[in-house]
């Protein structure tokens, strides 16, 4: 009967208030069997609607609202959905231009390059079309649509009609309805959804005013033109263009031409670019037989055989280039004096980590399991997190990114969200509360991490006592719980960063991030179900405070402390470094664990750090 084409989700931030698990259960309640997602020039939530889709039973339809530049470099909003693999890798691609190279929106020429595999659909009002026939620039309209025609064809090409109670619509309606007759050009009915039902027009408001910093008592704060931008039924839909059953048989038509399947858990690890025709294999090897010199001069052959056991593994894995790879930013790191930590987890109990210098803990001595970092029955991509200075971090990611290619390098997003305490602290700001009082009524939720509104409600009697005292607060409470959890901004991921042999963009959507270096549009969790490799750079300030004080004791004593060879029993060692006047070096035992005090000053507690000897 009808599919929706036109849908914008919270991940179009702070402009929508619908979550995605609430849009496909209503949209399955209704008895919807196909669906789209069209949020504006990203892709955020894309993967997360298509598995929530093909969850419920609905065909997802991905896509995304582009904004187009015309002869004048002015953004028209366009439409354009997936219909096959490589359509979706494309609106990876035009996403990726707009939030990189061309953020005022994707040039004509280069959207001719990525139309393969889509269908472009008019939006309605802000389309370019559309705009020429309101200004009443008619010819300039057939000729924008020639211009489409010819990109996409006149299969995979529509113009689209609303009945949204807006001024002026059915003459819009008629004018594109005349443009598609003489063009011969398909039309669809759609009706933009930027939130759920009809009664959330308010929370939307606010939203808006959240986002643009506005309260509902200014004149100017942004309104929608009706309060009709909800998910109507599909028979609402029926009866609004009964008298157009070609403009509904369309959106049918439209969602039977698209079939993506989103491939997961593909094998996208990275290689390493190795010398003399070598293979990662043997390479891997030959420096791992190095490195075992270089670690443990007369090694046993117990040594010898952990490491070709560990390299047996690593081989069958496909894992080599991975080892390759960290050995190389590790060897960086040491080369530009960029302090590393000695390892951590599981990946301490590796041979072939430990003579790569990754790790700086002898698995024999301490007779760790290699199998909780690799094993064969459990296969799994492999985890090493490794820990650098806080403010030398970046010089690190920056060298990959310089090796690998910067659409092969990119760190990873995450989302800021609309939490308890400040769904209702902004939804209060809006409502026209002082800060005092935003302050206020954030205190009567209880500080527990992770607390819902409904839950705070429950809890807190303050709370309830605030909701009940009028309906104004009881309106504003019910407009927190609608926009709770909606993701408010992006951000970048503490420590991870992706790598891939492949540029980024033919998996996944990139944006522009700091320093040169891309975004991810995709958050961690869905990269590693989409089979790119994730590797942490943690960035520790411990670290940092550590190499301060070593080179502040190069500085004031002359001496070279290298952690890794602390002279824990060279009394005549410490007793010189002590002496200076700006330094002082002890030693004691804790726990089993010597250790080393390091005071940068004399009388100045807080400058004294105790450095584990691990050794």
């Amino acid at each position: 009967m009808y599919t929706h084409l036109h849908i914008q989700s919270g991940y179009s931030l702070l402009t929508s208030t619908v979550k995605i698990t609430e849009l496909v259960a209503k949209a399955k309640a209704d008895g919807c069997t196909s669906l789209a997602l069209t949020d504006r020039n990203i892709m955020y939530g894309s993967v997360y609607f298509y598995k929530e889709c093909k969850k419920q039973g609905i065909k997802p339809i991905i896509g995304i609202l582009a904004d187009v530049l015309d002869e004048r470099e002015s953004p028209h909003g366009l439409l354009l959905l997936a219909k096959s693999l490589q359509g979706y890798q494309n609106l990876l691609k035009i996403s990726s231009a707009i939030k990189t190279k061309s953020p005022s929106g994707i040039p004509m020429n280069w959207l001719k390059a990525y139309s393969g595999g889509l269908i472009a659909v008019t939006p309605g009002a802000e389309g370019q079309i559309e705009t020429l026939l309101r200004e009443e620039n008619p010819e300039e309209a057939i000729q924008a649509a020639g211009r489409f025609l010819q990109i996409f064809g006149h299969d995979n090409f529509y113009v689209s009609i609303q009945r949204l109670s807006i001024a002026d619509e059915e003459k819009s309606n008629e004018a594109i309805s005349q443009l598609a007759r003489d063009l011969e050009i398909k039309i669809v009915a759609t009706n933009p959804v930027y939130y759920l039902n009809e009664s959330d027009a308010l929370a939307h408001e606010v939203l808006l005013a959240i986002g643009n910093g506005d309260k509902l008592a200014d004149e100017t704060h942004t309104v929608l033109e009706s309060d009709q931008f909800y998910l109507k039924s599909r028979s609402q839909m029926a009866e609004l263009f009964h008298d157009r059953p070609d403009a509904l048989e369309n959106t049918l038509h439209i969602a039977a031409q698209c079939n993506l399947e989103i491939p997961f858990h593909r094998s996208l690890l990275p290689k390493y670019p190795t010398e003399d025709g070598a293979t990662a294999e043997e390479m891997l090897e030959a420096i791992c037989f190095q490195g075992l010199k270089k670690r443990v001069p007369e090694p046993s052959i117990q040594y010898e055989e952990r490491l070709r056991y560990e390299l047996d593994i690593i081989t069958k894995m496909k894992f080599s280039d991975y080892f390759l790879i960290v050995w190389d930013f590790m060897k960086f790191a040491k080369d530009h004096q960029i302090l590393t930590g000695p390892g951590r987890g599981s990946a301490a109990g590796s041979m072939v980590a430990y003579v790569l210098s990754i790790t700086d803990v002898d698995p024999i001595e301490h007779s760790l399991l290699f199998e909780r970092f690799l094993n064969p029955e459990r296969v799994s991509m492999p985890d090493i997190d490794i820990d650098f200075p806080d403010n030398r971090r970046e010089e690190v990611i920056a060298y990959v990114a310089k090796k690998y290619g910067e659409l092969h390098v990119a760190q990873i997003i995450t989302f800021g969200t609309l939490a308890a305490k400040a769904a209702l602290r902004d939804t209060g700001r809006v409502f026209g509360l002082n800060s005092k009082e935003q302050e206020a009524v954030s205190k009567m939720i209880p500080g527990r991490l992770g607390i819902t509104l409904p839950e705070a409600f429950k809890e807190s009697k303050r709370l309830r006592d605030f909701v009940n005292e009028s309906d104004l607060n009881q309106k504003l409470f019910q407009t927190a719980l609608l926009l709770e959890g909606l993701p408010r901004h992006a951000s970048t991921h503490a420590a991870g960063v992706v790598i891939s042999d492949q540029a980024l963009t033919g998996h996944i959507p990139i944006q522009g991030g700091h320093d040169g270096i891309h975004l991810t549009q995709y958050p961690m969790d869905l990269l590693e179900e989409l089979g790119l490799l994730k590797m942490d750079f943690l960035g520790l300030r411990n670290l940092t405070l550590i190499d301060n004080i070593l080179n502040n004791i190069k500085k004031g004593t002359g001496k070279k402390l290298d952690l890794s060879h602390i002279p824990m029993d060279d009394p005549e060692t410490l007793a010189t470094l002590g002496r200076g006047e700006t330094t002082g070096v002890f030693q004691f035992e804790s726990d089993g664990i010597r250790k080393v005090l390091i005071k940068l000053k004399p009388n100045r507690f807080e400058d004294i750090v105790a450095v584990n000897a691990l050794y």
